[in-house]
């Protein structure tokens, strides 16, 4: 890291200067370095940096021979269109971690043929490309994804552990993991179809709400992309726990896209998307892939953005709806603490300090007292509660002993509302059903309700006579004249008359109909529609789910395991991590050490 930040000043050092060090007298006809020149330079910054001359004059060739390199690059790329991309490989991939790795390849080739050649080049298996941030489909051409000559492209590794020649059981492990996406994309998309109509106890359906436990009213299409993007967002939080970065970054990126068919409204109202964008450059800086600076620089911004719409300028908004601002803080934390860490890569020094600073006043705050935690447990209090409880009331033992109670007390009350609600509609359903209609009926009728039986059963009862008239509608059109007019013409009368119902009467489009299927129907359109009641739908629009099968529930069981437990997980940071950054940090800034 400490060579990106003297690089990025030397490159400001030069851009302010004007100097061009691909050019002569810094670089000769043979592309070598002009050694008394490069000297003279490296003599002149050294002082302004306060470094050793070698370590300058290291740092100015590299960015000289890189320069060189990328003109090389783009002479190739107009006379071949053969394109020149930088990789950035998995830590262990890596033969010597100060050297970068190229690719040289066309751009109208499919992502795949690079996969492959990466992998076969590098001893790689199981591999993504990663492009600002999104995923490259392997299936579509690179330009048309919007590589581009000298692109960085980050391979990822999709599942872990040491990669083997023999299949062996490890393996087998690892491919299974390799379809954990699209186990999490099909888990979630069977739990946002479903509308509650089964028994939750057997039948678990996803229900958005807010703060308070209050359901939230989305349009059907933001619901099922907002479940996905939250579903694939937990998932990759779970990774993370464990320290799988690769995988949880591919999570975090399909939790990103799914967020991104969400309107902006709505996307401004919840604190969820900020969240996840600083949690994917959390996994760049575990990946150390912090050189895909632009992506991370405009993620951290959207997350500053969206946390001051969501809790206000000065978190009048969360102290409003929370009582407190406390345990939020500690994202905050981690937002000027990444955002201090890109300055620093950048070569702004003072800015990374600027930021750190507020790191540091934040750290020293949020830090959990391991005293007052131990008296808060020995009351019966979880870990997680007494370090949410602390951070909540600033650190007042008495204050957050009564706060987690009362929180406890909060969340209690709002289980039993829920449990009650789920029965009444259980009960409102099993009513319905009495009176003849289906449970899926029921159910959708009910939703259209906001919960109340009696316009749940008078939109049932709409429904059924509209499908009833509707019905009469189209037998009536088969009258015999009609049908007779037909038979005339040479068609059976199962399919003159399933023509004519079909067609409203109309005996010219039902002649055209019956042409162009040779004069013979399929069964399922001779049959008349059905008139019983239970047939009737106040909403089609989305199947039900509700009855799925035994693959669907085991897909189901395995993403709500991935569900943290406790709605404010994603606060519950034992700041460990970022500890260890902190620190980090304070060396390369030349800070004085922290008072612990």
């Amino acid at each position: 890291m400490a060579e990106q930040n003297l690089e990025a000043k030397l490159k400001n050092l030069l851009k302010q200067e004007k100097i061009q060090l691909w050019n002569p007298p810094y670089t000769e006809q043979d592309q070598q370095p002009g050694q008394q020149h490069m000297q003279e330079l490296a003599e002149r910054y050294a002082p302004l940096l306060r470094l050793p001359v070698s370590e300058v004059g290291g740092a100015l060739e590299s960015i000289r021979a890189q320069a060189v390199k990328r003109g090389k690059g783009n002479q190739t790329f107009r006379e071949t269109s053969v394109a020149t991309l930088e990789l950035l490989l998995p830590r262990d991939a890596k033969k010597d971690p100060k050297v970068r790795t190229y690719l040289e390849t066309r751009l109208d080739v499919s992502a795949q043929q690079v996969v492959d050649r990466v992998a076969e080049e590098h001893g790689l298996r199981s591999i993504k490309l990663i492009l600002s941030g999104r995923s490259l489909s392997a299936e579509r051409r690179l330009d048309e994804q919007g590589v581009k000559n000298h692109s960085k492209v980050m391979v990822l590794r999709v599942s872990d552990g040491e990669l083997k020649q023999q299949l062996t059981e490890e393996e087998e492990e690892r491919r299974s993991q390799e379809e954990s996406v699209q186990r999490t994309q099909k888990g979630f998309q069977i739990l946002s179809e479903r509308d509650g109509s089964e028994d939750p106890d057997t039948t678990p359906f996803l229900e958005i709400a807010d703060q308070k436990g209050n359901p939230l009213k989305i349009p059907p299409t933001e619901k099922k992309a907002l479940i996905l993007a939250m579903g694939f967002h937990e998932k990759g939080r779970a990774l993370m726990k464990r320290k799988h970065h690769d995988n949880a970054l591919c999570h975090l990126l399909q939790a990103d896209q799914q967020f991104s068919k969400c309107g902006s409204a709505l996307l401004s109202s919840v604190d969820n998307y900020a969240v996840l964008q600083l949690d994917i450059v959390w996994c760049y800086r575990a990946l150390e892939a912090l050189s895909c600076l632009e992506d991370g620089r405009s993620r951290l911004q959207r997350a500053e953005d969206c946390f001051l719409r969501c809790y206000g300028e000065q978190q009048e908004r969360l102290l409003m709806i929370k009582g407190n601002t406390g345990r939020e803080e500690v994202l905050f934390l981690r937002l000027y603490l990444l955002q201090s860490l890109l300055s620093y890569i950048e070569g702004n020094d003072s800015q990374a300090r600027l930021q750190l600073s507020k790191v540091e006043s934040l750290y020293a705050r949020l830090r959990p007292d391991s005293e007052k935690m131990a008296q808060l447990m020995a009351l019966g209090f979880s870990e997680r509660e007494a370090r949410l409880g602390l951070r909540a009331c600033r650190g007042d033992l008495q204050e957050a002993a009564i706060h987690i109670s009362t929180h406890r007390q909060e969340r209690e009350e709002l289980k039993q509302r829920e449990r009650q609600k789920r029965r009444t509609r259980m009960e409102a359903i099993s009513a319905l059903m009495e009176l003849g209609f289906s449970q899926r009926d029921a159910a959708r009728a009910l939703h259209h309700a906001d919960g109340n039986v009696d316009r749940a059963y008078a939109i049932l009862l709409d429904s059924s006579q509209e499908a009833q008239a509707t019905n009469n509608n189209t037998e009536g059109g088969a009258s015999p004249e009609k049908v007779e007019q037909l038979l005339y013409l040479g068609f059976e009368r199962d399919s003159a008359e399933a023509a004519l119902r079909l067609t409203g009467g109309d005996v010219q489009s039902a002649t055209q109909l019956l042409l162009d299927n040779q004069g013979v129907l399929s069964p399922e359109l001779l049959t008349p529609p059905s008139t019983s009641s239970s047939s009737s739908t106040p909403s089609s629009e989305e199947p039900s789910s509700a009855s799925s099968s035994p693959g669907d529930s085991e897909l189901v069981s395995e993403v709500l395991e991935d569900i943290a437990p406790h709605e404010e997980d994603y606060l519950d940071l034992t700041l460990e991590e970022e500890s260890e950054l902190i620190s980090a940090m304070k060396v390369y800034l030349h800070c004085e050490p922290a008072h612990t």
